[in-house]
C-alpha cells in the first residue's frame, strides 16, 4: 500500500510541475565579476551525442570590454575508444537577462557541441555552488527534448552538506531530478 501511496505522490507532483522552458526561473540580480574564476563541475545532466564525460574544470573570466568568456577542460572519449582531454573555449553574447547567456564554442573541441546554445545560470551563492541549464531543443508543448546542466562547486570535492538541499530544489524545479550523474576529479587532464 505504501508504494502505491508513494507512486501516486509521484505522479502527482509530476503533473503539478511546470517543465515548460519559458518558464525556467534564473538567478536573479547576476553578479559576473562575483561569479569569475574556477568551477569543478561535480554532477551533469547529459544532452544528446558527444560531451566531456568527467575532470570538467571551468574557468570563466571577464574581459577588459565587459564581456564573460569562458575555457573548459575536461576528459572525453571519441572514435569509441580514444580517450583525451579536450579544451575548449566559449565565448557569451549577452541578452537583456545577465543570467542568460548564448553561448559559441571555438578551438579544436569545438565539435564536441552543437555551437551557440542558450547556457543560463540557474542559481549560485558565487562562493560555494553553481547551476547552469541549456535547453539545445524546445518541443511543441514547451518543454526541452534536449538539455544539459551542470552543477558546479568551487572545489574538486563537491558540494558542501548545507548546499545539498537548494541544489537538489533547483534539480526538481529544472524538471532534471533523478537524472544527473556524478562528476569525478581523477586529475586526467592535469598532466595535458
Amino acid at each position: 500500500m505504501l508504494r502505491y501511496v508513494v507512486a501516486l505522490c509521484l505522479l502527482a507532483l509530476s503533473w503539478a510541475q511546470d517543465c515548460q522552458v519559458a518558464n525556467v526561473q534564473v538567478m536573479q540580480n547576476f553578479d559576473r565579476t562575483r561569479y569569475a574564476g574556477t568551477w569543478y563541475a561535480v554532477a551533469k545532466k547529459d544532452p544528446e551525442g558527444l560531451f566531456l564525460i568527467d575532470n570538467i574544470v571551468a574557468q570563466f573570466t571577464i574581459q577588459e570590454d565587459g564581456k564573460m568568456t569562458a575555457t573548459a577542460k575536461g576528459r572525453v572519449i571519441i572514435l569509441n575508444n580514444w580517450e583525451m582531454c579536450a579544451d575548449m573555449l566559449a565565448t557569451f553574447e549577452e541578452t537583456p537577462d545577465p543570467a542568460k547567456f548564448r553561448m559559441k564554442y571555438w578551438g579544436a573541441a569545438s565539435y564536441l557541441q552543437t555551437g551557440n546554445d542558450d547556457h543560463w545560470v540557474i542559481d549560485t551563492d558565487y562562493d560555494n555552488y553553481a547551476i547552469h541549464y541549456s535547453c539545445r531543443l524546445v518541443d511543441s508543448d514547451g518543454t526541452c527534448l534536449d538539455s544539459y546542466s551542470f552543477i558546479f562547486s568551487r572545489y574538486p570535492t563537491g558540494l558542501r552538506t548545507e548546499d545539498q538541499h537548494n541544489v537538489n530544489q533547483k534539480k526538481l524545479d529544472l524538471c532534471l531530478l533523478g537524472k544527473y550523474r556524478r562528476v569525478a576529479h581523477t586529475a586526467f587532464c592535469e598532466s595535458s
